[in-house]
Protein backbone atom coordinates (compact mmCIF):
# COMPACT_ATOMS: atom_id res chain seq x y z
CA UNK A 1 0.00 0.00 0.00
CA UNK A 2 1.35 3.42 -0.96
CA UNK A 3 2.47 5.68 1.88
CA UNK A 4 1.77 9.40 1.58
CA UNK A 5 4.71 10.10 3.89
CA UNK A 6 6.92 8.70 1.10
CA UNK A 7 5.19 10.72 -1.62
CA UNK A 8 7.59 11.86 -4.35
CA UNK A 9 8.14 15.60 -4.46
CA UNK A 10 6.98 16.02 -8.08
CA UNK A 11 3.37 15.03 -7.33
CA UNK A 12 0.89 17.86 -7.80
CA UNK A 13 -1.34 18.32 -4.73
CA UNK A 14 -4.57 16.37 -4.72
CA UNK A 15 -6.18 13.00 -4.16
CA UNK A 16 -3.75 10.71 -6.04
CA UNK A 17 -0.05 10.38 -5.30
CA UNK A 18 2.94 8.17 -6.16
CA UNK A 19 5.40 7.20 -3.44
CA UNK A 20 9.13 6.51 -3.55
CA UNK A 21 8.73 2.72 -3.81
CA UNK A 22 7.88 3.23 -7.50
CA UNK A 23 10.25 1.34 -9.83
CA UNK A 24 9.46 3.50 -12.89
CA UNK A 25 8.05 0.54 -14.82
CA UNK A 26 5.73 2.76 -16.92
CA UNK A 27 2.53 0.80 -16.17
CA UNK A 28 0.60 3.82 -14.86
CA UNK A 29 1.77 6.04 -17.71
CA UNK A 30 0.50 3.50 -20.24
CA UNK A 31 -2.94 3.35 -18.62
CA UNK A 32 -3.37 6.99 -17.61
CA UNK A 33 -0.90 9.17 -19.53
CA UNK A 34 -2.88 12.33 -18.78
CA UNK A 35 -2.44 11.77 -15.02
CA UNK A 36 1.01 10.22 -14.59
CA UNK A 37 4.41 11.26 -15.95
CA UNK A 38 8.02 10.13 -15.75
CA UNK A 39 10.27 11.84 -13.19
CA UNK A 40 13.36 9.87 -14.20
CA UNK A 41 13.54 7.25 -11.45
CA UNK A 42 9.84 7.17 -10.58
CA UNK A 43 6.49 8.17 -11.98
CA UNK A 44 4.58 11.06 -10.46
CA UNK A 45 1.12 12.63 -10.63
CA UNK A 46 1.50 15.48 -13.09
CA UNK A 47 -2.21 16.36 -13.10
CA UNK A 48 -5.02 15.19 -10.85
CA UNK A 49 -7.87 13.45 -12.71
CA UNK A 50 -10.33 15.97 -14.12
CA UNK A 51 -13.06 13.65 -15.47
CA UNK A 52 -14.72 10.38 -14.42
CA UNK A 53 -12.79 8.66 -17.22
CA UNK A 54 -9.46 9.93 -15.92
CA UNK A 55 -10.37 8.89 -12.39
CA UNK A 56 -11.18 5.43 -13.71
CA UNK A 57 -7.86 5.03 -15.53
CA UNK A 58 -5.99 6.36 -12.48
CA UNK A 59 -7.67 3.70 -10.33
CA UNK A 60 -6.86 1.07 -12.94
CA UNK A 61 -3.24 2.21 -12.67
CA UNK A 62 -3.40 1.91 -8.89
CA UNK A 63 -4.53 -1.71 -9.22
CA UNK A 64 -2.10 -2.62 -12.01
CA UNK A 65 0.94 -1.09 -10.28
CA UNK A 66 3.31 -3.97 -9.46
CA UNK A 67 4.72 -2.34 -6.31
CA UNK A 68 1.59 -0.75 -4.86
CA UNK A 69 3.19 2.67 -5.21
CA UNK A 70 0.05 4.61 -6.16
CA UNK A 71 -2.31 5.78 -3.44
CA UNK A 72 -5.16 8.13 -2.62
CA UNK A 73 -5.64 10.40 0.37
CA UNK A 74 -9.16 9.12 1.01
CA UNK A 75 -11.00 5.86 0.54
CA UNK A 76 -11.21 5.10 -3.17
CA UNK A 77 -13.43 2.93 -5.38
CA UNK A 78 -10.66 0.65 -6.65
CA UNK A 79 -12.66 -2.40 -5.53
CA UNK A 80 -15.35 -1.42 -8.03
CA UNK A 81 -12.75 -1.04 -10.78
CA UNK A 82 -11.11 -4.41 -10.11
CA UNK A 83 -13.74 -6.27 -12.07
CA UNK A 84 -12.68 -4.34 -15.20
CA UNK A 85 -9.61 -6.58 -15.37
CA UNK A 86 -8.67 -8.21 -17.63
CA UNK A 87 -9.32 -5.15 -19.83
CA UNK A 88 -10.45 -6.04 -23.34
CA UNK A 89 -8.29 -4.42 -26.00
CA UNK A 90 -10.10 -5.82 -29.02
CA UNK A 91 -11.68 -8.98 -30.37
CA UNK A 92 -11.02 -11.29 -27.42
CA UNK A 93 -7.55 -9.93 -26.67
CA UNK A 94 -7.16 -8.59 -23.12
CA UNK A 95 -4.60 -6.77 -21.00
CA UNK A 96 -4.44 -8.69 -17.71
CA UNK A 97 -3.40 -5.88 -15.36
CA UNK A 98 -1.96 -6.69 -11.92
CA UNK A 99 1.57 -6.47 -13.30
CA UNK A 100 4.13 -8.48 -11.36
CA UNK A 101 7.25 -7.03 -9.71
CA UNK A 102 8.94 -10.33 -10.61
CA UNK A 103 8.93 -9.15 -14.23
CA UNK A 104 9.71 -5.53 -13.35
CA UNK A 105 6.12 -4.60 -13.98
CA UNK A 106 5.87 -6.24 -17.40
CA UNK A 107 2.48 -6.39 -19.12
CA UNK A 108 0.73 -9.68 -19.72
CA UNK A 109 -2.15 -10.52 -22.01
CA UNK A 110 -4.99 -13.02 -22.26
CA UNK A 111 -6.37 -14.31 -25.57
CA UNK A 112 -9.79 -15.92 -25.51
CA UNK A 113 -9.98 -18.59 -28.20
CA UNK A 114 -12.52 -21.36 -28.92
CA UNK A 115 -9.76 -23.97 -29.24
CA UNK A 116 -8.18 -22.97 -25.93
CA UNK A 117 -7.20 -19.70 -24.30
CA UNK A 118 -3.70 -18.22 -24.19
CA UNK A 119 -1.82 -16.29 -21.52
CA UNK A 120 1.07 -14.19 -22.86
CA UNK A 121 3.66 -13.70 -20.11
CA UNK A 122 2.38 -13.66 -16.56
CA UNK A 123 0.67 -11.26 -14.19
CA UNK A 124 0.58 -11.70 -10.42
CA UNK A 125 -1.11 -14.91 -9.31
CA UNK A 126 -4.30 -13.56 -7.73
CA UNK A 127 -7.70 -15.11 -6.87
CA UNK A 128 -9.43 -12.46 -8.95
CA UNK A 129 -7.54 -13.39 -12.11
CA UNK A 130 -7.81 -17.11 -11.41
CA UNK A 131 -11.59 -16.68 -11.19
CA UNK A 132 -11.72 -14.60 -14.37
CA UNK A 133 -9.59 -17.05 -16.33
CA UNK A 134 -11.67 -19.96 -15.01
CA UNK A 135 -14.91 -18.27 -16.08
CA UNK A 136 -13.42 -17.79 -19.56
CA UNK A 137 -12.58 -21.49 -19.86
CA UNK A 138 -9.10 -21.70 -18.33
CA UNK A 139 -5.69 -21.39 -19.98
CA UNK A 140 -4.48 -23.93 -22.55
CA UNK A 141 -1.18 -22.26 -23.48
CA UNK A 142 1.15 -19.90 -21.66
CA UNK A 143 3.47 -18.20 -24.12
CA UNK A 144 6.57 -16.71 -22.49
CA UNK A 145 8.34 -14.13 -24.60
CA UNK A 146 11.60 -14.47 -22.67
CA UNK A 147 13.17 -15.31 -19.33
CA UNK A 148 12.60 -11.91 -17.66
CA UNK A 149 8.81 -11.97 -17.71
CA UNK A 150 7.81 -15.46 -16.58
CA UNK A 151 6.63 -14.17 -13.15
CA UNK A 152 3.94 -16.60 -11.87
CA UNK A 153 3.69 -18.70 -15.04
CA UNK A 154 4.43 -21.96 -13.22
CA UNK A 155 1.59 -21.37 -10.75
CA UNK A 156 -0.88 -20.63 -13.53
CA UNK A 157 0.31 -23.70 -15.45
CA UNK A 158 -0.20 -25.90 -12.38
CA UNK A 159 -3.64 -24.43 -11.70
CA UNK A 160 -4.96 -24.81 -15.25
CA UNK A 161 -2.84 -27.67 -16.63
CA UNK A 162 -1.44 -25.26 -19.21
CA UNK A 163 1.30 -25.92 -21.74
CA UNK A 164 4.11 -23.40 -21.34
CA UNK A 165 6.00 -22.28 -24.45
CA UNK A 166 9.50 -20.80 -24.19
CA UNK A 167 12.68 -20.82 -26.27
CA UNK A 168 15.42 -23.29 -25.36
CA UNK A 169 17.93 -20.47 -24.76
CA UNK A 170 15.69 -18.99 -22.05
CA UNK A 171 14.33 -22.25 -20.71
CA UNK A 172 16.34 -21.94 -17.51
CA UNK A 173 13.63 -19.56 -16.31
CA UNK A 174 11.00 -22.28 -16.77
CA UNK A 175 12.83 -25.62 -16.78
CA UNK A 176 9.56 -27.54 -16.72
CA UNK A 177 8.15 -25.87 -19.85
CA UNK A 178 6.15 -28.31 -21.91
CA UNK A 179 6.85 -26.86 -25.39
CA UNK A 180 10.36 -25.69 -26.24
CA UNK A 181 11.14 -23.49 -29.25
CA UNK A 182 14.46 -24.27 -30.90
CA UNK A 183 16.69 -22.27 -33.19
CA UNK A 184 15.11 -19.56 -35.34
CA UNK A 185 12.37 -21.61 -36.97
CA UNK A 186 8.80 -20.38 -36.64
CA UNK A 187 6.55 -22.58 -34.49
CA UNK A 188 2.77 -22.77 -35.04
CA UNK A 189 1.26 -24.56 -32.03
CA UNK A 190 -2.26 -23.84 -33.31
CA UNK A 191 -3.69 -22.34 -36.52
CA UNK A 192 -3.50 -18.56 -36.34
CA UNK A 193 -0.66 -18.47 -33.81
CA UNK A 194 2.96 -18.03 -34.90
CA UNK A 195 5.86 -18.08 -32.43
CA UNK A 196 8.69 -16.11 -34.04
CA UNK A 197 12.19 -16.25 -32.46
CA UNK A 198 13.61 -12.72 -32.12
CA UNK A 199 16.98 -12.96 -30.33
CA UNK A 200 18.43 -9.68 -29.13
CA UNK A 201 17.02 -8.58 -25.80
CA UNK A 202 17.82 -12.12 -24.66
CA UNK A 203 19.19 -14.98 -26.70
CA UNK A 204 15.89 -16.84 -26.52
CA UNK A 205 13.48 -13.94 -26.95
CA UNK A 206 10.41 -14.68 -29.08
CA UNK A 207 7.29 -12.80 -30.18
CA UNK A 208 3.81 -14.18 -30.84
CA UNK A 209 1.76 -13.23 -33.90
CA UNK A 210 -1.97 -13.91 -33.64
CA UNK A 211 -4.35 -13.72 -36.63
CA UNK A 212 -1.66 -11.83 -38.60
CA UNK A 213 -2.91 -8.85 -36.63
CA UNK A 214 -1.79 -8.88 -32.99
CA UNK A 215 1.96 -8.99 -32.31
CA UNK A 216 2.89 -9.66 -28.69
CA UNK A 217 6.40 -8.27 -28.59
CA UNK A 218 7.80 -8.75 -25.09
CA UNK A 219 10.84 -6.50 -24.76
CA UNK A 220 11.62 -6.50 -28.48
CA UNK A 221 9.43 -3.71 -29.85
CA UNK A 222 7.11 -1.02 -28.46
CA UNK A 223 5.57 2.38 -29.19
CA UNK A 224 7.40 5.50 -28.03
CA UNK A 225 4.77 7.92 -26.78
CA UNK A 226 6.93 11.04 -26.84
CA UNK A 227 8.49 10.42 -30.25
CA UNK A 228 5.30 8.91 -31.67
CA UNK A 229 7.14 6.09 -33.37
CA UNK A 230 8.02 2.43 -32.99
CA UNK A 231 11.03 1.89 -30.81
CA UNK A 232 13.58 -0.48 -29.34
CA UNK A 233 16.52 0.20 -27.05
CA UNK A 234 20.16 -0.73 -27.31
CA UNK A 235 20.38 -0.18 -23.54
CA UNK A 236 18.29 -3.28 -22.87
CA UNK A 237 19.71 -5.53 -25.58
CA UNK A 238 21.21 -7.86 -22.98
CA UNK A 239 22.25 -10.44 -25.58
CA UNK A 240 23.05 -8.58 -28.81
CA UNK A 241 21.91 -5.35 -30.45
CA UNK A 242 23.11 -6.62 -33.82
CA UNK A 243 21.02 -9.78 -33.44
CA UNK A 244 18.05 -7.69 -32.34
CA UNK A 245 18.45 -5.55 -35.45
CA UNK A 246 18.45 -8.69 -37.61
CA UNK A 247 15.41 -10.01 -35.73
CA UNK A 248 13.56 -6.74 -36.23
CA UNK A 249 14.23 -6.84 -39.95
CA UNK A 250 12.79 -10.37 -40.13
CA UNK A 251 9.50 -9.02 -38.76
CA UNK A 252 9.08 -7.15 -42.05
CA UNK A 253 8.04 -10.49 -43.52
CA UNK A 254 4.84 -10.39 -41.49
CA UNK A 255 1.71 -8.26 -41.43
CA UNK A 256 0.28 -6.93 -38.17
CA UNK A 257 -1.49 -3.83 -36.96
CA UNK A 258 -1.13 -4.16 -33.19
CA UNK A 259 2.08 -3.99 -31.14
CA UNK A 260 1.39 -5.37 -27.65
CA UNK A 261 4.62 -5.14 -25.64
CA UNK A 262 5.69 -6.41 -22.26
CA UNK A 263 7.29 -3.07 -21.49
CA UNK A 264 6.30 0.12 -23.27
CA UNK A 265 3.17 1.49 -24.85
CA UNK A 266 0.85 -0.65 -26.95
CA UNK A 267 -0.31 0.78 -30.26
CA UNK A 268 -2.58 0.01 -33.20
CA UNK A 269 -1.89 1.36 -36.68
CA UNK A 270 -3.12 0.43 -40.16
CA UNK A 271 -0.93 -2.33 -41.58
CA UNK A 272 0.68 -0.09 -44.20
CA UNK A 273 1.51 2.55 -41.61
CA UNK A 274 2.82 -0.08 -39.20
CA UNK A 275 5.09 -1.49 -41.91
CA UNK A 276 6.39 1.98 -42.75
CA UNK A 277 7.12 2.62 -39.08
CA UNK A 278 8.86 -0.73 -38.72
CA UNK A 279 11.00 -0.10 -41.82
CA UNK A 280 12.03 3.28 -40.37
CA UNK A 281 12.97 1.64 -37.06
CA UNK A 282 15.02 -1.05 -38.82
CA UNK A 283 16.89 1.65 -40.74
CA UNK A 284 17.63 3.54 -37.52
CA UNK A 285 18.84 0.36 -35.87
CA UNK A 286 21.09 -0.47 -38.83
CA UNK A 287 22.49 3.05 -38.74
CA UNK A 288 23.24 2.66 -35.04
CA UNK A 289 25.58 -0.21 -35.88
CA UNK A 290 27.76 2.14 -37.91
CA UNK A 291 30.74 3.87 -36.24
CA UNK A 292 30.05 7.42 -35.06
CA UNK A 293 26.25 7.11 -35.20
CA UNK A 294 24.27 9.05 -32.61
CA UNK A 295 20.46 8.98 -32.24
Amino acid sequence: MADFKKSVSQNVPGEFFVDSTCIDCDTCRQLAPSVFEDAGNTSFVRRQPQTPEETQTALQSLLACPTGSIGTLHKNKASEIMDHFPLEIEDGVFYCGFNSPKSYGGNSYFVRHPEGNWLVDSPKFLPHLVRKFSEAGGIRYIFLTHQDDVAEAARYAEKFGSLRIIHEEDQGAQPGAEIVVRGVDILEPEPGFKVIPTPGHTQGHCVLLYKDKYLFTGDHLWWRRKRQQLGASQNVAWYSWRKQTESMERLLRFDFDWVLPGHGQRMSLPKAEMRKGLEALVNRMKASLEPGWDD
